[in-house]
């Protein structure tokens, strides 16, 4: 029989998954704006026809996925802002506590910004919401990006507190800060 893998471990691998997805997405939004934009300054330096909506597409779906669908893999990567100057002197219980705090509280945040996004966005979808451009442009289906991205961010924020609780040890305590000895 293979090893049961605990459930807290499971509902880890899950969201990294989820989130390496997400990445990948936002990766192919990157490439995608990088040969839209190429493509519609060549065609306007050859043949003075640019692409209808560029400025549109950019701003209201690459720019917008590419921002909010990546808040979780900068998390997964431990790449978000801290500061830990005296957080790594505390004793290793009160590291703990003082990180699940800050992790449901940040979860809170995400929380709250997931719900009104997404408020916004069943609003944005039953309006089928557009902007103004020389053309019919709809932008309801980016609102979803920012309600996705948070609410992500907001679970794995909240795993991670669980995590620290459970394994009474946090992954992030001792990395070093450049310039800090």
């Amino acid at each position: 029989m293979g090893e049961r893998i605990p459930p807290l471990q499971r509902l880890e691998h899950g969201l990294n998954r989820v989130t390496r997805l997400l990445a990948v997405v936002c990766g192919f939004f990157l490439v995608l704006m990088m040969v839209h934009v190429g493509a519609d300054i060549a065609l306007k330096l050859l043949f003075n026809a640019p692409l209808v909506g560029t400025l549109e597409t950019v701003s209201y779906y690459y720019m917008v996925g590419i921002v909010f669908l990546a808040l979780p893999f900068v998390e997964l990567r431990r790449e978000h802002v801290a500061v830990d100057l005296f957080f790594v002197k505390l004793p290793q219980g009160a590291q703990v506590v003082v990180y699940a705090a800050g992790m449901v509280l940040a979860a809170g945040y995400y929380g709250l910004f997931c719900f009104q996004t997404t408020l916004d966005a069943l609003k944005a979808t039953a309006q089928r919401e557009t902007v103004m451009a020389n053309f019919l442009f709809y932008v309801w289906p980016s609102r979803w990006a920012l309600s996705v991205g948070s609410g992500i961010l907001s679970l794995m924020l909240l795993l991670k507190a669980v995590a620290a609780i459970v394994r009474h040890k946090v992954d992030d305590a001792g990395d070093v800060v450049e310039g800090m000895t």
